[in-house]
């Protein structure tokens, strides 16, 4: 069904004002120093796959708690004492992180892979293997959207987003990479992690936000019934009470606050029948963010966005950003 609630021209103009939390880079500030007081690593076990062009290591690293998530790290066979730059890369809404053949294109170009496993999804689509052992607070409807909403320091993105930016803290400490050509990369839920880490991470050298997701959330809201953002309706409807201090929660997590902190070189891309992610909510994100930016449209498509015809030029701006050519490659 063809979605479009602006016209493009005035998309490109749209830069809705923010609410954030008071307190949102020390309730930010915070969470991030309980975190680091587990000191990052990156575990790896090496995993036999078949595949004979990239090696595969099967890692975990202390995310929220100091809990253990589990990732991929998948490198070009052959890189060995090479320090290559790294793509993080953060799973969509349901997802985990699936198994390592699934995950070859950025090691085929001569990157490190950090898939990094969803706390607590990972059944929707692709498989995860990382449970989300902090629990929640209050009721919640089915999904994710809204476990422990009514409380900012119980609410589930909170470890979500703390376990990606672990994630980053723990791939520089791999002998591998280089720590100072990092990227985050996703779509969808991945394009608001990315996000969301490019806003608490002041040093990555790049963020690529496919159609993301978490941003603009209580527009989005009102403007799609589609999941899952309808999780979010769907709990309102029935707390009615509740809405001002769930959007209050959602404040700290809206991708429009860390877009405005963010100052990395940023791709987006965005679909303008894409029901799920409003083309709305990704151009108030891409017009609020802070950094250098870009963003490819896609008219005619929906969630799905530029797929694999995108890939080109995320290519194309990773070696921007990470100076990766066939002549400087784990240099």
């Amino acid at each position: 069904m063809a979605f479009l609630s602006m016209e493009l021209p005035e998309l490109r103009k749209y830069r809705p004002e923010r609410t954030e939390p008071d307190d949102f880079d020390a309730f930010w500030a915070d969470t991030l120093a309980a975190a680091r007081a587990f000191p990052a690593r990156l575990d790896p076990t090496p995993v036999e796959t078949g595949l004979t062009t990239v090696t595969v290591e099967d890692v975990t690293f202390p995310g929220h708690a100091g809990q253990s998530i589990r990732g991929w790290l998948v490198r070009p066979r052959g890189a060995e004492g090479r320090r290559l730059p790294v793509v993080v890369g953060y799973v969509g809404y349901g997802g985990g992180r699936g198994l390592p053949h699934d995950h070859l294109l950025w090691a085929s170009a001569g990157y490190a892979h950090l898939v990094v496993d969803v706390r607590g999804q990972g059944a929707g689509w692709s498989a995860g293997d990382t449970p989300d052992e902090a629990g929640s607070a209050g009721p919640a409807h089915p999904g994710s959207m809204t476990r422990g909403v009514l409380d900012p320091a119980a609410y589930y993105y909170r470890r979500l987003y703390t376990d990606c930016v672990r994630a980053v803290d723990a791939v520089r400490t791999h002998p591998g990479i280089d720590p100072a050509r990092v990227l985050v990369a996703g779509a969808s839920q991945g394009g608001g992690l990315a996000l969301a880490v490019a806003g608490l991470l002041p040093d990555l050298a790049g963020v690529i936000a496919e159609v993301p997701f978490l941003q603009h959330i209580r527009r989005a809201t009102e403007i799609t019934d589609a999941y899952p953002y309808k999780e979010i309706a769907e709990f309102c409807k029935v707390h009615r009470d509740k809405v001002e201090t769930v959007f209050r929660t959602l404040g700290y997590f809206d991708g429009l606050n860390f877009a405005a902190r963010a100052t990395a070189p940023a791709l987006y891309s965005v679909a303008l029948m894409d029901e799920v992610c409003p083309p709305e909510t990704v151009f108030a994100s891409h017009n609020h963010y802070r950094g250098p930016k870009q963003i490819s449209v896609y008219p005619y498509n929906g969630h799905e966005g530029g797929g694999s015809h995108h890939v080109p030029t995320a290519l194309a701006f990773a070696a921007s950003v990470t100076s990766l050519t066939p002549a400087t490659s784990g240099v």
